[in-house]
């Protein structure tokens, strides 16, 4: 990423703005501060989500795997306002490959990490997940309150969009999905 320019960027918004609301310090170090911000926010820019998943545990289980309720931000690409909220993710392993919690997250800070669609982002997860894990299904449930949502327009405060990608037996077998949707929802209660 390119600082420099995104600090240059900066300054032509606050110029935009109208010079005489921009006082001192702000026309010294906020262009510098949002730069360094961006590069923050967006830090998952040209990385594959999958690459967190490398290391892979050989472990006789078979039953379902559901880590709840993980805090993540993003950037809504439209407006690049945050959007704030957590994830759920159920997995079925097959083959005995398992992976460690953290990586779940990381996964998902990873794809989060760029101005994103929260639909979007909710696929690449349970792409992501499905790809290295070669699980019998991945369901991935998330929700966010959206800023451009509830600062702009219309003004929805309070709102929350739900997004669900659902894969493999989860998404052909109702019990399986009715199951690890229940442990998804004890959470959120």
């Amino acid at each position: 990423m390119d600082l420099d320019k995104i600090e240059a960027g900066v300054r032509l918004i606050l110029e935009g703005l109208g010079e005489g609301l921009l006082s001192p310090e702000m026309r010294a170090h906020t262009p510098r501060r949002v730069a360094e911000m961006l590069v923050e926010l967006c830090a998952g820019l040209g990385k594959d989500p999958a690459t967190e998943i490398e290391v892979l545990f050989q472990e006789p289980y078979d039953e379902m795997v559901v880590l709840r309720d993980i805090p993540f931000h993003s950037l809504c690409e439209h407006h690049l306002l945050p959007f704030l909220g957590r994830a759920s993710i159920a997995y079925l392993p097959k083959g005995g490959r398992i992976v460690g919690a953290g990586k779940l997250a990381r996964v998902l800070e990873v794809a989060a990490a760029r101005p994103q669609l929260q639909e979007r982002l909710t696929s690449e997860v349970a792409d992501a997940l499905m790809e290295k894990l070669h699980a019998h299904g991945v369901l991935v449930y998330v929700e966010a309150e959206h800023l451009c949502l509830t600062l702009r327009e219309a003004r929805a405060e309070g709102s929350v969009l739900a997004t669900s990608a659902i894969r493999g037996i989860f998404r052909t077998d109702p019990a399986a999905r009715a199951e690890a949707l229940a442990l998804i929802r004890r959470a959120s209660s």
